[in-house]
């Protein structure tokens, strides 16, 4: 289209997919600010960066995990302490899962994620451990042969579900049920299939499971039948044969 010259084209800036215009408009292309190396470094905290990132933790978590045994997902508090009935629980768990041929994944911290991989690592099995950025600096516990690191809690939920068959969840705080809660919701809305999900410990999650029952059912907010995603127990065998025996139907 050929434009008079008292006529006013429109301004217009398209760089790949995006168009920018009037004030949206920026100095420069692409190119230019890619080869450029003055000026200051505040790309690299910019979104366009930040999805590459993201990209790249996807790409590392399924190259490292790509070839795991079939693998059961174990959380828990970090602040479970060392000796503790619920610390011994999460070893037994974790020896237990890799005696039936499972992997154990946890989030590789420490407390009931530490015990988890401790009872997986001296069973001889593969002990992984999905760490998390933190203020508080955790680390990757001791008893993890396998290890990785991640910046985005969404890329490391997706790792949790994508290479385990099932879940056992010890006593925990808000990341455990963070991530109790997140299951749950997978397998409702059949996003996820024959994935079992045991809450280890019934006097701590009762409560829970009747204000589930009591609050949520009652008021409609959920159904009856999705009381039956779970499976409550204290007994570590019972724990191991639900989520083992659902996870390889």
């Amino acid at each position: 289209m050929v434009h008079s010259e008292g006529a006013r084209a429109p301004r217009e800036q398209r760089r790949g997919p995006v168009v920018r215009r009037q004030s949206q408009m920026q100095a420069g292309t692409t190119d230019q600010h890619l080869l450029d190396t003055r000026g200051a470094a505040d790309w690299v905290h910019e979104d366009p960066f930040r999805v590459l990132r993201i990209q790249s933790e996807f790409v590392e978590g399924f190259g490292a995990l790509a070839e795991l045994p079939p693998a059961i997902s174990v959380f828990g508090s970090a602040r479970t302490s060392p000796g503790s009935p619920e610390y011994e629980a999460g070893e037994a768990i974790g020896r237990g899962l890799v005696e039936a041929g499972f992997a154990v994944i946890t989030g590789g911290g420490p407390g009931a994620m530490e015990a988890a991989n401790k009872g997986a690592m001296e069973a001889g099995g593969v002990s992984v451990g999905l760490g998390i950025e933190l203020p508080f600096e955790q680390g990757i516990n001791p008893y993890v042969n396998l290890g990785v690191d991640f910046r985005y809690f969404f890329v490391r939920k997706t790792m949790f579900v994508k290479y385990a068959s099932g879940f056992v969840v010890l006593p925990g705080g808000l990341g455990t049920l963070d991530e109790l809660f997140e299951a749950l919701t997978l397998v409702q809305t059949k996003k996820v299939t024959r994935f079992p999900i045991v809450l280890f410990g019934t006097a701590y999650w009762q409560g829970l499971v009747d204000w589930l029952t009591h609050t949520l059912v009652a008021q409609g907010k959920a159904g009856l039948q999705d009381l039956q995603l779970f499976h409550i127990t204290d007994d570590v065998e019972e724990a191991i044969g639900v989520v083992t025996k659902e996870a390889g139907a």
